[in-house]
C-alpha cells in the first residue's frame, strides 16, 4: 500500500503530476472538546482524591479515608494525562495542516502562554497567603517559569501539571521540524509516525538521558496514536494509519502499566489497560465520525475551560479544599462539589478575560514581529 494520498491525473498541457485531494477539510469536532475536558477532570479527581501528600494535608487526612468508595477510582485518574496526549496528536494534526511553520508556531503561543502565566500569577499569589500548600519560589525561579522551560533548566516548578506542558513543547518541535517545516502530507505524517516509533522502541532498549529527552518512549505512542487516528478521520479509514493506531496502542499499554508499577502505586494493571484502552476508543470514535450527532453548543465551552482548568485546579483547589473543610468545617463530599465548580468557574473567567481578548493579540504581535 502506498504512503502516499491519490493523485489526479496530470492535465493535458503538462507532464507534472497534479496534487494528492487533501482529504476530508478540517471541521470543529465538539465531541473531542468534551473529551478534553473529560481528561481534565479525570487528573482533577486524582489530584483531589486518588493521591496522598499535599493534599492530605488539606483534607486533614489521607483521601482514600475521606473518600472510601470514590478514592480507588480516582487513583487511575492521572491516566487522563496520557489521554491528552492522545487528544493532542489528534488536534495538533488537524491544526497544522495547510499551515506554515510560522503560522504553527504563532497559535501555539497564542494558545499556550496567556492563560499560563495568568495561573502562574495567581498561585504565586497563594504561595504567599497558604505556603503550607503552595511553596513559593525565588523571584529568578519565577522568571523562568515564564519560559515554560523550568524543567530541562533544573528550577523548581510553580504549577505541578506543567511538566505535562514540557512534554507537550518537545512533540511541538518534534513535529514542527520534520512535518510542519516542509509541508503537512499524509505521507510526510505516516514517515513521522512510523520513524517515531521505532526511535520510541530503540530509545528504550537503549536507554540514555538524550534518547529520553528527545524521544519521549514513555509518551511518545499517545501522540503517535493520536497524529494517526486524525489522518484516519481525514482520509476515510485508511488501513495503514488503523496499522499505526493499533502498534502505538499496544505500546501505550506497556508504557502505562510498566510506569504505574514503577511508581510504586497499587494499581490493578488490567484496569490501567482498560482506562488506555478507552482514551484510544473514544478518540477513534470521534476519528470514525461515529460522533457526527454530539454538536451540543456547551460541549465547545467545555473544550474552552479544559486547559485553564488543568493549569489553576491543582494547588488552588487545594488551597480552597482546606479553607472549606478544614476552616470552614463542610463534609468531604461537598468540599470536593464545590471545589471542581469553583475550579471551572475560575477556569471560564480566565478563559473569558485572558484568553480570547490576550491570545489574538498576541498572535498579531508575533506576526509583525
Amino acid at each position: 500500500m502506498s504512503l502516499a494520498s491519490p493523485t489526479l491525473a496530470p492535465p493535458p498541457a503538462k507532464t507534472a503530476v497534479a496534487p494528492a485531494p487533501p482529504g476530508r477539510p478540517h471541521t470543529r469536532l465538539l465531541a473531542l472538546d468534551g473529551l478534553r475536558l473529560v481528561a481534565a477532570l479525570m487528573v482533577c479527581l486524582y489530584h483531589y482524591a486518588g493521591r496522598g501528600g499535599v493534599v492530605s494535608a488539606s483534607w486533614h487526612q489521607n483521601p482514600d479515608l475521606a473518600f472510601p468508595t470514590l478514592s480507588g477510582a480516582a487513583g487511575y485518574g492521572c491516566l487522563g494525562v496520557e489521554f491528552f496526549f492522545v487528544i493532542s496528536g489528534f488536534v495538533i494534526c488537524m491544526s497544522s495542516w495547510g499551515r506554515s511553520l510560522g503560522d504553527f508556531f504563532r497559535s501555539r503561543v497564542a494558545r499556550l502562554y496567556p492563560a499560563y502565566w495568568f495561573a502562574l500569577l495567581l498561585v504565586t499569589g497563594a504561595s504567599l497567603v497558604l505556603p503550607a500548600v503552595v511553596h513559593a519560589v525565588r523571584p529568578d525561579e519565577f522568571l523562568v517559569n515564564l519560559t515554560m522551560l523550568q524543567q530541562p533548566m533544573g528550577v523548581p516548578r510553580v504549577l505541578g501539571v506543567c511538566w505535562t506542558l514540557w512534554v507537550e513543547v518537545r512533540f511541538y518541535a518534534l513535529f514542527a521540524l520534520t512535518v510542519v517545516l516542509p509541508g503537512v502530507t499524509y505521507r510526510r505524517v505516516v514517515l513521522f509516525c512510523s520513524v517515531w516509533t521505532l526511535a520510541a522502541v530503540l530509545s528504550t532498549a537503549a536507554g540514555g538521558p538524550w534518547t529520553e529527552l528527545v524521544v519521549m518512549p514513555g509518551y511518545a505512542p499517545y501522540f503517535i496514536g493520536g497524529l494517526a487516528l486524525y489522518l484516519v478521520h481525514r482520509f476515510d479509514g485508511r488501513l495503514l494509519p488503523w496499522g499505526i493506531v493499533a502498534v502505538s496502542w499496544i505500546l501505550g499499554l506497556r508504557m502505562a502499566t510498566q510506569g504505574l508499577w514503577r511508581a510504586g502505586a497499587p494499581r490493578d494493571p488490567y484496569v490501567v489497560m482498560l482506562v488506555v484502552t478507552l482514551a484510544f476508543a473514544a478518540v477513534a470514535a470521534v476519528a470514525a465520525g461515529w460522533t457526527r450527532r454530539a454538536n451540543w453548543p456547551w460541549l465547545t465551552t467545555a473544550g474552552a475551560l479544559t486547559y485553564p482548568f488543568y493549569l489553576v485546579h491543582e494547588h488552588l483547589g487545594w488551597f480552597v479544599i482546606r479553607v472549606l473543610h478544614r476552616a470552614w468545617g463542610l463534609p468531604p463530599w461537598p468540599t470536593l462539589a464545590v471545589t471542581v465548580l469553583g475550579m471551572l468557574g475560575l477556569a471560564w473567567l480566565i478563559h473569558r478575560f485572558v484568553e480570547k481578548p490576550f491570545g489574538p493579540r498576541l498572535k498579531r504581535a508575533l506576526t509583525c514581529a
